[in-house]
């Protein structure tokens, strides 16, 4: 006899899919894509159906039925759970978790798949006369009303949480003083004519627009200030007008409200954000009505690439070479690697804009896979300036700031400029020192220091987030000598506010712009010229305009001379250049242009090298060593990681990995490297170790994990410990 059952995937960490039973009558019902109730084990889950229910013959199993189907039609189109499907087999990462990872909460918790319903609301002629009358008591009321009048004819949206009182709006309703009428649709509406284009922008322009039809890749590298915004915005355009919708992509948070505004400002309501910044509803409202082919430009952060898109037709990665691609934790995806199979699959162009492109993304150019397509000069006219050094051997630094460099800041202030102060560190100093007997403040839970967060008043470990009050004598010898060693963004902010009294100086880094819109409020202070000296970390290093900033100055450019990252060349030159070219990139900056760099340093040979002759002259020699070592983007690299309470059973679990891929008919080219204790062997409480997979090309690769994993999974250890597997991994520490 013949069972009907059903594929589901489920939120587990298992690399495997479930088989459910077909209750009678209900084969039509589940349709791939559609989201089901389940029994699972005690508990009831919410799951996808991966494929129409099949006949099975009668294996003598007690299968459980789907409990109820929550989608009277697919969630998403068809391409968008291939998608998933094809990165739960190239990351190897369970399909139930990639599904998790690509759903809103909402739709996970499987709530209704629908958007909330905005009213939209305008005021009545004797709504106006009684927000004159009403007394100054009925706070809430007026509120409702005054929001509304805040400009002629104006419409607004109430949703469920703006915080406008409902009691008070049924009364306005009541009273006819709030006119409720149905929403219209969005429609593309630009408010902003775009610029002439430079020649050189109408140049790369035409280049991009002569990609052969369906998919291509092209690298849009444009030196800072070339204004690469404005070609993505004509290409959209053309994409929009064959009634296709846009993804385009930003590295963080912080550059997303300034691209998403460039693309509003062009194109109006059709255009929407999506990261994690935002609340649950209002990611579940967007993703919805990009299905629904309401929003016809997302632009978001790398999750935004799992948006259910019905019609798209351009895929835009910004800042293509930024690390923050790259999904640190659980499911750990490349989000601009699946933006290009997105594009591939849905046959479109997929273009990656960088100053500073990856090594992956040139060594494709190389291939003849991508096209490259240059825009080598700023909009301003003028060049980019040249970077020069300080050297801290000759002028030693206070609170990190060296004499030159105050002298050149105030400069520059006094010409009405602004000045960029970088150091990619956040806290007051990297860590407390006991200048008697030279303790240094330990994570009692990692092998790291902690770090002086003097506006909080605590030691706070960066790695695993533990948190404590400094001491006030020394653990050690008991001397009450402790002195914070070293600078952060906070020490560098305090010698500043000291040495210009009177002059703005703010801060730009996780602690001091945690939550809500802080960050987008603070760089329109900026524009508004309403600071003069900004400190911060690398949020500040990429993508930013600042029309009157005229001063960049590198705190420490030391950090990755010697660090054992193999890409730690690649991203300093990546970051100087990027922070070089904030400085400048406006006809309004009062000076010429300036980027110092502090170092200890200044006769290294990689570090002149990249002042001398730029980012592009560095990447090529790093393409040679790394073809040269097999490593990235010249080989392929898979992590496993393994974390336990003692570094003996990380490291014997590993072993037995290796036993096994050693024995394996699909070793074939795979190099074994480890397994050994992780650059930082303790980390929040647990020892870390790793054993890395190697190989010349994907395909072996990818066959030796197929077979591998689920023999690691069936080992005895494998529930008795943390372990994962990073498929392109960009970090080994």
């Amino acid at each position: 006899m013949a069972l009907e059952l059903v594929a589901v995937a489920l939120p587990v960490p298992l690399r495997r899919q479930f088989d459910y039973l077909v209750p009678p009558g209900w084969a039509e019902r589940l349709q791939a894509g559609v989201r089901v109730e389940l029994p699972f084990g005690r508990r009831r889950c919410i799951g996808l159906v991966l494929a129409p229910p099949r006949l099975s013959p009668d294996d003598g199993h007690d299968y459980k039925a789907v409990a109820r189907v929550l989608d009277e039609a697919p969630l998403a189109p068809a391409d968008w759970l291939k998608l998933l499907q094809w990165a739960a087999d190239y990351y190897q990462h369970p399909i139930g978790e990639v599904v998790a990872a690509a759903l809103p909460a909402a739709l996970r918790e499987g709530r209704p798949a629908q958007a909330r319903q905005a009213r939209c609301l305008s005021l009545t002629v004797a709504g106006r006369q009684a927000l004159l009358d009403l007394p100054a008591r009925s706070s809430r009321l007026r509120g409702l009303l005054a929001a509304l009048d805040h400009e002629a004819g104006l419409r607004i949206e109430v949703g469920a949480d703006t915080g406008l009182d409902a009691a008070s709006l049924r009364r306005a309703l009541a009273a006819g003083w709030v006119l409720e009428q149905a929403p219209s649709a969005p429609v593309v509406a630009a408010s902003e004519l775009p610029p002439v284009l430079t020649a050189a922008q109408s140049r790369a322009l035409g280049e991009l627009l002569a990609a052969p039809p369906g998919f291509s890749a092209s690298l849009l590298e444009g030196a800072t200030g070339s204004g690469k915004t404005e070609l993505y915005l004509r290409l959209a355009e053309q994409a929009l007008t064959r009634g296709r919708q846009v993804l385009v992509l930003a590295p963080e948070i912080g550059l997303t409200p300034q691209l998403a505004g460039r693309f509003q400002a062009r194109f109006g309501a059709v255009v929407a954000s999506y990261h994690s910044g935002m609340s649950e509803a209002e990611r579940n409202d967007t993703w919805l009505a990009v299905r629904d082919g309401r929003v016809r430009v997302l632009v978001g952060t790398r999750s935004a690439v799992f948006a259910p898109f019905s019609a798209l037709g351009l895929v835009i990665v910004d800042e293509e070479h930024d690390a923050s691609y790259k999904q640190q934790e659980g499911f750990r995806y490349q989000a601009r690697d699946l933006a290009l199979v997105r594009a591939r699959e849905a046959g479109v162009p997929a273009v990656l804009g960088s100053a500073t492109p990856s090594l992956e993304a040139l060594a494709q150019v190389r291939a003849g896979r991508y096209r490259q397509v240059l825009l080598p000069e700023r909009i301003s006219g003028s060049p980019p300036p040249q970077p020069q050094l300080i050297d801290l051997r000759l002028y030693p630094p206070r609170h990190g700031l060296s004499e030159p460099l105050l002298a050149r800041i105030d400069l520059h202030l006094q010409a009405g400029g602004q000045a960029l102060l970088f150091i990619n560190r956040r806290g007051y100093a990297p860590t407390l020192l006991c200048e008697v007997c030279h303790w240094l403040a330990p994570c009692p839970r990692c092998d790291a220091r902690m770090t002086v967060h003097r506006t909080q008043g605590r030691l706070i470990c960066h790695h695993c987030g533990h948190q404590q009050a400094p001491p006030r004598e020394c653990p050690s010898c008991g001397s009450t000598r402790l002195l914070p060693l070293g600078e952060g963004t906070e020490r560098v902010e305090d010698a500043l506010r000291n040495r210009f009294p009177g002059r703005r100086v703010e801060r730009f880094d996780a602690e001091r712009l945690r939550g809500g819109d802080r960050l987008a409020r603070l760089l329109d202070e900026v524009r508004a010229r309403r600071v003069e000296i900004l400190v911060g970390t690398q949020m500040l290093a990429k993508g930013h305009d600042f029309p009157a900033l005229s001063l960049v100055g590198v705190i420490n450019a030391d950090q990755a001379l010697y660090s054992a990252d193999f890409r730690a060349l690649e991203r300093l030159g990546q970051l100087l250049t990027q922070v070089a070219g904030r400085a400048g990139r406006a006809a309004e900056s009062p000076l010429p242009a300036e980027v110092l760099i502090q170092t200890r340093e200044p006769a290294h040979p990689q570090l002149l090298a990249l002042l001398r002759e730029g980012y592009d002259r560095l990447a090529e020699r790093l393409l040679v060593e790394r073809a040269e070592a097999g490593l990235p983007p010249s080989g392929y690299l898979v992590l496993l990681r393994a974390e336990a309470a003692q570094m003996a059973m990380a490291q014997a679990f590993l072993r037995s990995a290796r036993e096994l891929a050693q024995t394996s008919p699909a070793l074939g080219e795979v190099q074994l490297l480890g397994p050994a204790p992780a650059p930082m062997e303790r980390r929040d409480g647990r020892y870390r170790a790793q054993l890395l997979l190697s190989a010349s090309r994907r395909g072996p690769l990818h066959r030796l994990l197929r077979s591998w994993l689920p023999q690691v999974e069936a080992l005895p250890d494998a529930r008795r410990l943390r372990w994962s597997l990073d498929v392109d991994p960009v970090d080994l520490f």
